[in-house]
């Protein structure tokens, strides 16, 4: 059997918001400032963190989501994404032990148990003191058992609390504590909605990782926080299946990519790429028009924080609907599926958009989806088969207002949401829009059928001129 040793180390949190992100970046700036390559791992759904990761190490973040993908995907991706010379930083997502299933195979805990990975557990000090050995005792007893390998206190209100939960984890938890980080109003990432907000919409997102970093190096121990790494005993190695992309591609597909279309997978990208299209980013803020495209990739982001330029971009949107007429394949998800409506209510405001889906969107104070989707196919369509059952998820408080007219839907909904609570996926010709966000690995077939129908219609405009 052969094995590699990749130093690797997960960052999770009793709870969500606990300043994990903020932990894993200023770790990750340190290391990379230090000559230490890091390739680096969001647990979850999650987009908004990678773009973080991916500025503080200056290498493409990945998810590892079991849900999504799989165990074995999961293992996989880790595997073929780490190397022996560069440490892994796997950061999770809401508390260490949340997940959908009740034994925790798809926690954040079960993730580190699979990966065979040491944990650095952040701890929200605020309204603790020796009560904080508690949380971390549940945290290391609870099913499945990962190895909990230190602690790090985060908002600390001095350094009374600081020394009452130290002394009380060490002793009763057997775990160093490596390091206090103190209460800091300035020092934080904002949040909105369901997360953070982007890089592309932070002033100067470079200065809040270099901060992190200052931070952690005053206030941990960089040098026992670099041996958990190395910790990570050696994984079996798997055969490295590399991918072969089509050769001689002649198709182009757009992708819409700008600060209000920013949430893309790697995996999902390169899946097209794979198959043979060539990608060419739009910028909906700014571009006019668009270039020469066989199909169009619109992810999703937060199109209602520049609604403003949107749709003041007339030519854009106008070209946008000239192409769906003509039968160019587009595939729409989420604020790509907000951008095709007719209009959007926003703030006391509407604004006109595409209007190539009959609705007018409007946006609620609550979450309309939030969370993991099951879906079921109710036709064969290009996209997907009949009864097909497809895995993702959403996050969004924009719902159509009103009537929708005759619309058809791909798929009726099992768990989730989607765009009416019972039905996802608008189908038009060769338009699939949906609130569902897929992860390419979990849906292997998604990037051949999108190259496929693009390959279909660069064919056909090559003989009819379109």
């Amino acid at each position: 059997m052969n094995t590699v040793n990749v130093p690797r180390l997960m960052v999770s949190a009793s709870h969500k918001s606990s300043g994990k992100t903020l932990v894993s970046l200023g770790i990750m700036h340190n290391l990379v400032h230090g000559g230490t390559g890091v390739n680096s791992f969001k647990k979850g759904p999650d987009y908004i963190d990678p773009m973080w990761h991916k500025l503080a190490t200056g290498r493409e973040c990945r998810n590892l989501d079991p849900f999504l993908m799989g165990r074995e995907a999961c293992l996989d991706s880790f595997l073929r994404n780490s190397d022996e010379g560069s440490f892994s930083l796997i950061e999770g997502n809401h508390g260490f032990h949340d997940g959908m299933d009740i034994d925790g195979s798809d926690s954040s805990a079960g993730l580190a148990k699979l990966l065979q990975t040491p944990v650095l557990l952040v701890v929200d000090s605020r309204k603790m003191n020796r009560g904080a050995a508690a949380v971390v005792k549940g945290m290391q007893s609870m099913p499945p058992e990962a190895d909990i390998a230190g602690v790090i206190l985060n908002q600390v209100q001095g350094p009374r609390q600081e020394e009452k939960q130290k002394k009380a984890i060490e002793r009763f938890c057997h775990v160093p504590v490596l390091g206090a980080i103190p209460k800091d109003k300035e020092l934080v990432i904002t949040e909105r909605q369901l997360g953070l907000i982007t890089v592309g919409e932070t002033d100067d997102a470079a200065t809040v990782i270099r901060k992190a970093g200052q931070r952690i190096a005053e206030c941990c121990d960089l040098h026992t926080i670099r041996s958990l790494f190395r910790r990570a005993p050696s994984m079996e190695s798997r055969e490295r299946k590399e991918k072969k992309r089509v050769a001689g591609a002649l198709l182009t597909i757009g992708v819409f990519r700008d600060p209000s279309f920013c949430f893309y997978y790697p995996e999902n990208l390169e899946a097209l790429q794979d198959n043979g299209a060539r990608l060419v980013f739009v910028n909906a803020l700014k571009d006019t028009g668009l270039p020469a495209v066989d199909g169009l990739y619109l992810g999703g982001g937060f199109p209602e924080s520049f609604f403003e330029e949107l749709s003041a971009n007339k030519g854009l949107l106008k070209e946008v609907n000239n192409a769906v007429l003509s039968g160019m394949p587009l595939y729409a998800e989420c604020g790509g599926l907000i951008y095709l409506c007719k209009s959007a209510q926003y703030e006391g405001k509407t604004y006109p958009l595409a209007d190539i889906l009959p609705f007018e969107i409007g946006f609620q104070q609550k979450p309309v989806g939030h969370g993991y989707l099951d879906l079921k196919s109710r036709c064969d369509s290009p996209w997907f088969a009949k009864d097909e059952k497809v895995r993702a998820h959403e996050f969004h408080y924009s719902k159509p207002v009103g009537s929708d007219g005759q619309v058809a839907y791909q798929f009726d909904l099992v768990r989730g949401f989607g765009v009416t609570g019972q039905r996802d996926g608008v189908l038009n010709g060769n338009l699939f829009a949906s609130f569902a966000h897929l992860h390419a690995t979990g849906n292997p077939n998604w990037g051949k059928k999108f190259v496929a129908l693009a390959s279909e219609y660069h064919a056909r405009k090559s003989i009819t001129g379109l």
